[in-house]
């Protein structure tokens, strides 16, 4: 017997258990928030966000409910990039029947409106996904640094 996407046994291939299936269906979700920030696109970005989303972003307020919050996040961003790049490493994800939850380390990086080239910095990511309708959306997101307790500063020089 052979442990992979799914399994195979006496020359019959089993279908992939639903988990399976929800896991590659968010792991895609993911690849889709990368997509939509490299193409600036916030009415991308909207259909991966429940509208009721909570995000703890690492920018001010505490906290940005509703998703016209969380795509002010994004736009606020596309405003400093002139070209903008995700990466998203070591993503694990754990799924349940209706919610699901993952986290990874991300990097934004680009070139900014004036020309710099900046590699960004790595932060750490949480996403709490919801399932509507058969869709997994993104009910709340965490975006932050380790924090520094002397200085209270957050520590941006860090890669996984």
């Amino acid at each position: 017997m052979r442990s992979q996407d799914h399994t195979e046994w006496k020359g019959r291939v089993a279908m992939p258990t639903q988990r399976e299936v929800d896991e590659a269906k968010i792991r895609q979700h993911v690849d889709k928030i990368v997509e939509g920030i490299r193409a600036k696109d916030l009415e991308g970005l909207k259909k991966l966000y429940a509208k009721d989303v909570v995000s703890f972003d690492v920018e001010p307020p505490l906290q940005h409910v509703g998703i016209e919050a969380k795509l002010r996040n994004w736009a606020n961003v596309f405003t400093f990039f002139q070209d903008v790049t995700y990466e998203v490493r070591d993503l694990t994800l754990t799924v349940g029947d209706d919610v699901a939850f993952g986290h990874c380390f991300g990097r934004l990086s680009g070139t900014l409106k004036n020309g710099t080239a900046t590699s960004g910095m790595w932060v750490r990511g949480t996403f709490c996904f919801r399932k509507s309708d058969g869709n997994w959306l993104i009910a709340h997101d965490q975006v932050s640094v380790p924090l520094d307790i002397p200085s209270g500063k957050g520590v941006t020089d860090l890669e996984p």
